[in-house]
């Protein structure tokens, strides 16, 4: 598992990168592996509303979902081939969570989730994005370009030119093995 960066990525964009960050492919660690799993990390992050034994199979399938369609957008951020089901995924999740835009008396506009039950935690996971996406940032949220890692990270470069969650690990790897392969073939 790559170290986290010490610069906090903006408009609550570490959530959605700790939600992905939720299986690592390079170990096979499912942090999710059941109903009470998922239950316990959205009420660690307070995202949970109701009880905890509220969670069910479907609920964790519908989290998986949301999971993968984020991590193949974070992708498509990095050089991966967009994935035209990921976009519709989070569509999905928006419309059944009631995703809408409200306004404060002052006239600030905020998203809320107007979904009290599992529906709205779920869109509640897409606010990031969609702040994010005004000033360009949720661009920098992308997923390792190793295959066998594709941890998400924040991209802090300065032109958004990161392709790995770690340098010194998925980037060397990379590196190495390109290089291997140069010498194999002269």
């Amino acid at each position: 598992m790559p170290v986290s960066s010490e610069i906090i990525p903006p408009h609550n964009l570490g959530l959605v990168i700790d939600f992905v960050n939720t299986f690592e492919a390079e170990r096979d660690i499912e942090e999710l592996s059941s109903p009470a799993a998922l239950a316990g990390w959205l009420a660690a992050r307070q995202l949970l509303q109701g009880p905890a034994s509220s969670i069910r199979g479907n609920h964790l399938a519908q989290a998986l979902r949301l999971r993968e369609a984020l991590r193949a957008l974070m992708g498509a951020h990095n050089g991966f081939e967009p994935v035209p089901d990921a976009a519709r995924e989070l569509e999905a999740v928006s419309a059944r969570g009631r995703l809408t835009v409200s306004f404060d008396e002052d006239g600030t506009p905020r998203l809320l989730a107007r979904d009290g039950g599992f529906a709205g935690t779920l869109a509640r996971l897409l606010i990031p994005l969609v702040e994010s996406s005004a000033d360009g940032t949720w661009e920098r949220v992308k997923a390792c370009r190793a295959d066998d890692c594709r941890w998400a990270f924040y991209d802090h470069s300065r032109n958004r030119s990161g392709a790995w969650c770690d340098m010194a690990v998925c980037g060397n790897r990379t590196k190495v093995r390109a290089y291997r392969a140069r010498r194999s073939e002269a």
